[in-house]
């Protein structure tokens, strides 16, 4: 039962750095950049919290918040599927929560890919009406964009900014070719963009087509994407984070011998490890017993 609360205190570690290698990025850049292209009005003055904590103690996770420059919040949501009773009685429920927590009035917009057939933008109950806001850019063609651009690079014509900025929405058009494709085929136009942008903000895009592709593919598709930003410097935290997950087992591992009282030697000798770094695994055990595998691992990376 222990071992579990570990791994799942770990797997909650995990995913905060996710958080911190993607979303944080995207957001910042969704509120700058693709706001405008989706129509929602009003200037984002600053990225607000994306957390609510209810009475039970049950955290809420939402996708984006914003606020505007005139004090009111935009909330974002993305639907891959159909927008059914419960999602509206979530986003209800959101928006109750942050309005009461922070004081403000929320409009929540859903950004629905072009293959949601059911778009339901209003939920009655009782006297009380709620509605949100549907944005879907069914009329624009994923397949012609990427075709268009990809030509363009052929023939040596640099891109501009704002053609690399639309290819963020292509995993939310329509068109004939599966999103993992369009994702793929916009990092691919991007990595080679030249000077259209610096490369801080394409790190910036990356994070966008990264966090869209996390929402809306299986996992095997996102591992083709991984494998696209390989080379990039959010591919290698996304990298490191796997490798500290994997190296948390070992630590996992030589921890459970150390608590049955095997010394260091047995240890690195039983896993053909080198005793150098078991020791240093038992003292940053021992400098923090608080410290849980994947902290340990995360600093074994770090000083490596």
């Amino acid at each position: 039962m222990e071992k579990e609360k570990q791994k799942e205190k770990q797997t909650e570690v995990t995913e905060i750095h996710h958080e911190d290698l993607a979303l944080k990025t995207a957001a910042q850049y969704f509120g700058k950049e693709l706001l405008p292209l989706l129509g929602i009005p009003g200037e984002v003055k600053y990225i607000a919290p994306t957390e609510s904590v209810k009475l039970e103690t049950r955290q809420m996770y939402q996708d984006f918040n914003y606020v505007s420059e005139e004090g009111s919040w935009i909330h974002l949501e993305f639907e891959s599927d159909a927008v059914t009773d419960d999602d509206l009685r979530r986003f209800r429920e959101y928006e109750a929560a942050t309005s009461r927590t922070f004081h403000v009035a929320v409009i929540t917009y859903v950004i629905c890919s072009s293959k949601v057939k059911r778009l339901k933008a209003a939920l009655a109950e009782g006297i009380n009406v709620y509605h949100v806001k549907i944005i879907r850019l069914k009329d624009d063609d994923a397949d012609q964009l990427l075709s268009g651009l990809e030509e363009k690079q052929k023939q040596g014509i640099p891109l501009e900014k704002a053609e690399l900025v639309s290819l963020l929405l292509t995993p939310l058009m329509s068109g004939s070719m599966e999103i993992g494709d369009r994702i793929i085929k916009s990092f691919g136009i991007m990595k080679k963009s030249g000077d259209a942008v610096t490369e801080m903000e394409l790190e910036k895009m990356y994070a966008v087509l990264y966090t869209l592709a996390d929402k809306f593919l299986s996992e095997k598709e996102l591992n083709r994407v991984k494998e696209m930003l390989a080379m990039t410097k959010l591919g290698t935290m996304l990298f490191n984070d796997g490798k500290a997950e994997g190296k948390a087992e070992l630590v996992a591992i030589i921890r459970k011998k150390r608590e049955k009282g095997h010394n260091i030697s047995d240890i690195a000798e039983d896993l053909e490890l080198s005793m150098v770094y078991v020791k240093k695994v038992a003292e940053l055990m021992d400098e923090d017993p608080a410290r849980t595998d994947l902290q340990v691992a995360e600093i074994l990376i770090s000083q490596s």
